[in-house]
């Protein structure tokens, strides 16, 4: 699944626990999550048609998992663009500082957890494209 994600991103296999009972993922640094998890949100309701993000973080680093249904997640570090299909709870994306990122095409269903590692800033998101660009030097 992972294929060329921009420099700032990497896919987290995670570690799935279970039995007969069913399946357990602890997301926790000692399991793979690469920092200190500060932060806990979840998206879901979105409705057809909308899509959600649009926006970069000057420091903020994330890891999201659709832990059910599906999205598509867009990944721009400024040089390289990807686009990534999320719909494997055990299966999550790190999203690092300065990647502008997009969600599209959210299934009826979907539910995308988010771990962050710093508390909500609203004065840590770039929210305009054309700033981003000129920010990642390729303006």
């Amino acid at each position: 699944m992972e294929r060329n994600l921009p420099k700032g991103c990497r896919l987290l296999a995670l570690q799935v626990k279970g039995d007969q009972r069913g399946s357990l993922i602890p997301l926790e640094r000692a399991t793979g999550v690469p920092f200190d998890i500060a932060r806990v949100y979840f998206i879901y309701g979105t409705q057809p048609g909308v899509s959600r993000g649009f926006h970069a973080h000057y420091r903020l680093r994330q890891v999201a998992v659709c832990v059910a249904g599906s999205c598509t997640m867009i990944l721009d570090n400024g040089r390289d663009r990807t686009e990534l299909h999320l719909d494997q709870p055990d299966h999550g994306i790190e999203i690092g500082p300065m990647i502008w990122h997009e969600m599209h095409d959210f299934s009826a269903d979907c539910v995308v957890v988010v771990l962050a590692d710093g508390p909500y800033d609203e004065g840590d998101y770039i929210r305009d494209r054309a700033e981003f660009v000129e920010l990642a030097g390729i303006g």
